[in-house]
């Protein structure tokens, strides 16, 4: 018999058709316990956890999800032991069991040490401060020698020495040094600046952030400045001068349009009582309105 001979029978193309048909069945039942296992198509929405405590999660959802503290930050707004952020963020599409990293709200103050700010520049201060979790109370000028030289350091009302543990987030009192001249320092502008921005913005140029007005119901990340006053057009002022700031919420005002009119504004209100004093004619007024108009139209 030859050594093909096995294909004219018939028992072995049974065989095949057998192996054949049980490799399909082995295929489809994988597939099918692999979907089970990987719960293939089955995902939720992740919930947001903030404001919760461990416990809470654990208890509501400890089933659903593997909850895995990572780390803790301490927070003056929100209450201790509870959830402040998480990852995967909420909403986010999961499967049953994930992993959720969240970090709490410590339920002491994190602390920090004192810098030495003595004899450093403004600009050197608030750059030292800000990395050591510190914030200004303020900005007291004092005759000194040294313009923008710190001069002492204080924490409510007393004499901070540097090394010493303080919570981070306290704020910190600076006085500063006039300089010989006691020149005036330049206003910045303001306008278009974020609330979170506008007092490092001041305390950079040597002013202090006075009242602010918030005209719109919104969160803070969404106001920015679009009324200062001294106004921008007075131009210098005194160092350590209080700067009362307005808000609008750049979702519910158009602040390319509008900023350049507050501007112009500000200048003709400042150009009018600067008349009374040197007695400038209404005609000078005018004139100068003119101008102001056809700078502000350059720069917008």
């Amino acid at each position: 018999m030859g050594k093909l001979s096995f294909l004219k029978q018939k028992k072995f193309y049974i065989n095949l058709l057998v192996i054949i048909l049980l490799s399909f069945i082995v295929l489809w039942l994988t597939i099918k316990l692999l979907n089970v296992y990987t719960r293939h198509d089955k995902v939720y929405e992740l919930p947001d956890f903030t404001g919760m405590t461990t416990e809470e999660v654990e208890k509501t959802y400890g089933k659903d999800y593997n909850f895995i503290l990572i780390d803790s930050v301490y927070s003056k707004t929100m209450a201790p032991g509870t959830i402040v952020q998480q990852d995967p963020l909420a909403q986010s599409k999961v499967k049953q069991g994930r992993n959720v990293y969240y970090i709490i709200v410590a339920k002491t103050p994190e602390k920090t040490n004192m810098p030495n700010l003595k004899n450093l520049s403004l600009r050197q201060a608030l750059v030292l401060l800000e990395s050591n979790g510190l914030r200004v109370e303020g900005l007291k000028y004092v005759d000194h020698f040294a313009r923008n030289a710190i001069c002492e350091q204080r924490y409510e009302n007393s004499v901070i020495k540097p090394g010493t543990e303080i919570v981070k987030g306290s704020k910190i009192m600076l006085y500063v040094g006039l300089g010989p001249d006691q020149q005036k320092t330049q206003l910045p502008s303001l306008y278009g600046v974020s609330a979170e921005d506008v007092q490092h913005t001041l305390n950079m140029a040597g002013l202090n952030l006075g009242n602010e007005v918030f005209t719109d119901s919104d969160s803070i990340q969404h106001m920015k400045v679009y009324r200062m006053d001294p106004p921008y057009s007075k131009g210098a002022v005194n160092p350590g001068t209080y700067v009362n700031v307005w808000y609008h919420s750049d979702k519910q005002f158009n602040f390319e349009k509008e900023l350049s009119n507050s501007l112009r504004e500000d200048s003709l209100k400042y150009a009018a009582e600067q008349s009374a004093l040197i007695g400038t004619t209404t005609t000078d007024i005018d004139t100068l309105s003119s101008d102001i108009e056809e700078n502000y139209e350059d720069d917008f």
